[in-house]
């Protein structure tokens, strides 16, 4: 009954005029960038940040959590129509989802897609309301050990769960520890790796590192292919609703990618794009004709495009409860809330409720939105995708410069978001994946502060992390992700399950 009444307050609150109009913008402005590729949701949340500013928290939280799992639909549009994913979480539905367009089924993977991610948007809103409140009690049990070993667990499971080789992931992870140990040192007061330059003495901001790796590195990837190869073509649409048998197949792959999208959305590095890949592999695990996938399986479509919505919602369960973000766009999220004067963590259940249910219940109600955007205008979203892309890129590099320069109000911070670009583009050469860089960039700085804290209440005994069971139970888990990198056999499966 507790949950039922702490929900209607959540409804009360996000259901007004103001909220309403916000989640649908959001929602829109999301399901946008999600079908335009090389924009995404961190570099959109980033440029609409300093515009909430004179917004109260509830609604500018609502807008632009609306933009994150808008996103996640749009990007299954593009995919499934023009095999182009419009955001990373997309990218396993092109496997099967742009076959199905081949084989005249798009219209079947677009519904499908919608369909799951909504039945993923209900439960997880349902598990964020039913285990966030215990999560944030637990989470009163946290000093720095713990969270030190937390950031620490979370980083090594970015490792093992990154795409491709292992070493260059951990490669990333190292040079995001390093890029976030720029700037001056808050004890000491030392400038540390600044070079004697002034802007990089209150360290590398966020936003362009964000912008310059995913944003502006895609678009150099895209500039370098053939003229006729940028374009995007719009696919035949022909029906809209699958059929009876696509529904039956459907329908235990969307509730299997949901739980998997619910779990693995908590866990820090996890996320969207982690649920939709797992979500995938566990599917032609079941299957009794895994050879279907690949060639227009509706389960290779619903399973991860329910799995990316869950773990999009999910991963906000980390944030409000631990004050921990768990992905780039939970960073950026956590900012706004800093922004608002807003602590994570438990006190905003505790403290602020109507803030914390009120954003809870506006998860549900931007799914219905998206719900009902998606279906009927498919045929909008598909317009867009003629724009030419030299009409198209110079309009998201405008974008990504009036975005970087309102964040920061430095001209300085513009040219270190070519910088970084250049670099995302030697990483996709060199096939090394941004994420782990930009986790690594995220937790090293508060990985640095709670492991001084840790020491310094210790008295300087590392034992201090196996003393508290909570802290040691972290460093087993730790432990055993790490076992599994050097095992071979793990190793060999590891590679064989991201093949595709």
């Amino acid at each position: 009954m507790e949950i039922l009444a702490n929900l209607a307050t959540g409804f009360a609150a996000a259901a007004t005029p103001t909220n309403l109009a916000f989640c649908l913008l959001g929602c829109v402005v999301g399901t946008l960038v999600g079908v335009l590729p090389g924009i995404g949701p961190i570099t959109t949340i980033a440029m609409l940040l300093p515009l909430t500013f004179g917004l109260p928290p509830l609604t500018s939280l609502i807008m632009l959590a609306g933009i994150y799992y808008g996103a996640q639909y749009g990007g299954s549009i593009s995919a499934i129509l023009v095999n182009l994913p419009g955001e990373t979480s997309s990218v396993i539905t092109c496997i099967d989802g742009y076959r199905m367009a081949q084989n005249g089924r798009a219209g079947s993977a677009l519904a499908i897609a919608a369909i799951g991610s909504f039945f993923a948007g209900t439960v997880s809103t349902v598990f964020i309301a039913g285990f966030a409140p215990a999560l944030g009690a637990f989470s009163e049990q946290f000093r720095a050990p713990e969270y030190f070993s937390l950031m620490l667990f979370g980083l090594v499971s970015a490792v093992v769960l990154a795409h491709g080789s292992i070493l260059k992931a951990v490669a990333m992870v190292l040079l995001g520890l390093l890029f976030g140990l720029v700037g001056t040192d808050v004890t000491s007061g030392t400038a540390r790796m600044a070079f004697g330059i002034p802007t990089l003495m209150d360290g590398i901001d966020f936003v362009p590192l964000a912008m310059g790796v995913f944003g502006l590195a895609e678009i150099l990837t895209k500039l370098e292919r053939p003229p006729e190869t940028r374009d995007l073509v719009a696919a035949r649409i022909s029906s809209l609703w699958p059929s009876r048998e696509e529904f039956r197949r459907a329908m235990p792959a969307i509730v299997r990618g949901t739980a998997v999208g619910s779990v693995l959305g908590i866990l820090p590095g996890g996320g969207a794009v982690l649920a939709a890949f797992a979500a995938y592999t566990v599917e032609k695990k079941v299957s009794r004709t895994p050879s279907r996938f690949g060639k227009g399986a509706i389960e290779g479509v619903a399973a991860p495009e329910s799995a990316n919505n869950a773990g999009a919602q999910t991963s906000f369960i980390p944030l409000m409860t631990l004050g921990l973000p768990s992905t780039p766009v939970m960073a950026l999220m956590m900012a706004a809330m800093v922004i608002h004067g807003i602590a994570p963590g438990t006190a905003v259940i505790t403290a602020q409720p109507v803030l914390f249910w009120g954003m809870v219940a506006s998860l549900w109600i931007g799914n219905l939105m998206l719900l009902v955007i998606n279906l009927p205008m498919v045929g909008v979203w598909v317009r867009l995708l003629k724009v030419p892309y030299r009409i198209l890129f110079p309009c998201i590099l405008l974008f990504c410069c009036i975005g970087v320069y309102s964040v920061t109000n430095n001209s300085v911070a513009v040219l270190l978001t070519a910088i970084f670009a250049v670099l995302g583009y030697v990483f996709a050469k060199l096939g090394c994946e941004a994420a782990p860089l930009l986790l690594g960039f995220v937790l090293g700085p508060l990985m640095e502060e709670n492991l001084r804290r840790a020491m310094l209440l210790s008295s300087g005994d590392p034992g201090v992390f196996i003393y508290r069971p909570i802290s040691a139970v972290l460093i087993g888990m730790t432990a055993v992700m790490l076992l599994l990198i050097v095992l071979p056999q793990f190793r060999k499966t590891r590679e064989e399950a991201f093949q595709e």
